[in-house]
């Protein structure tokens, strides 16, 4: 509908802040302090609007206490733009062709109305002032502003084999490519799974993984995704190989020297992972590469040992698998 100014979610703050905005115009002449109060109520209720939209996007996870806050901050809302609007009419009213007598009475009256508008801005500054310190002393939405996303994935990793249809060719033909000797087997090997999303690289991939990861010293799966945190990607393969070492082989119960430290940058925690990785046969999948400079920086943790090492890596991008 043409004009409607009131939304669900911020009752009608769009219409308010515009008016806000007008009354600090020239035409609107208001008495000295009170533009300064126009622009505190213009910038807060800006502030608040935003967080009013914010709590729209999880209504369902609102708590009772959030919701009688939005509700008041509304109502707060209308009676701004009551009194505004109030204010707008009488400085509009007039005939522009009025005498004098009746031009000094409106300047009058129009005195009289600047003194009701500061009067109430102030009112209606402590009244907003009071609902802002009201949102920060209970934290209201912060519970909530961190909705955690979930890993697409993370089904594939625990699907049962026996339920996979199609799936046996491709398996046997990816453990062909690491196990096969030639004159290369020792040497560092990459077995690329591309395709598009939703296709099954990732299960197929990780059946793989179970079906031949007993063959190795040490082992680790590990997700790049889209926007990857290297230093994280990073820090997760470092533990999971010292964990599923030290937890699947006695002789290597101590590790000395090497261990995965929250402080560390992203290049102690190659170093690490090169020197602990380089005296042990590994074997890693890499799931869901985007890049090729991401893959490019993970990369450098895997040192060419000549121990017959693998690492598969998926990807839906056909130039990171040529990297």
């Amino acid at each position: 509908m043409d004009g409607a100014a009131v939304s669900a979610a911020t009752g009608v703050m769009g219409s308010l802040l515009a008016k806000l905005s007008a009354l600090l115009g020239e035409e609107y002449r208001l008495l000295k302090g009170v533009n300064s109060d126009i622009r505190f109520l213009r910038d807060e209720l800006t502030a608040i609007n935003n967080f009013l939209i914010k709590m729209s996007n999880m209504e369902e996870h609102l708590g009772e206490q959030e919701k009688e806050w939005r509700n008041r901050v509304r109502e707060l809302s209308y009676d701004i733009e009551d009194g505004i609007d109030l204010f707008m009419r009488k400085f509009n009213h007039g005939d522009v062709d009025a005498n004098i007598v009746r031009r000094t009475a409106k300047k009058i009256r129009m005195l009289w109305s600047r003194h009701e508008i500061a009067i109430q801005i102030h009112q209606l500054k402590d009244r907003v002032n009071a609902e802002s310190a009201r949102r920060l002393r209970y934290r209201f939405g912060e519970s909530n502003a961190r909705i955690v996303e979930i890993d697409p994935r993370l089904p594939a990793l625990y699907v049962e084999a026996e339920k996979l249809v199609g799936i046996h060719g491709p398996m046997e033909k990816i453990i062909d490519l690491l196990t096969k000797q030639d004159g290369s087997s020792q040497q560092l090997k990459v077995v690329s799974v591309v395709g598009f999303g939703g296709l099954g690289k990732t299960t197929l991939a990780n059946q793989v993984f179970k079906k031949i990861k007993h063959q190795f010293d040490c082992t680790a799966l590990v997700s790049i995704s889209r926007s990857p945190d290297i230093k994280k990607i990073l820090f997760v393969l470092l533990k999971d190989m010292i964990n599923e070492n030290n937890s699947n082989h006695e002789k290597h119960k101590k590790v000395v020297g090497i261990k995965a430290e929250k402080s560390d940058d992203e290049k102690q925690l190659i170093n690490k992972l090169r020197e602990y990785l380089t005296s042990r046969r590994f074997l890693v999948v890499v799931d869901d590469i985007w890049s090729a400079s991401a893959w490019e920086h993970v990369k450098l943790a895997f040192p060419d040992n000549n121990l017959c090492s693998r690492i598969i890596a998926t990807t839906r991008n056909a130039n990171v698998a040529k990297s």
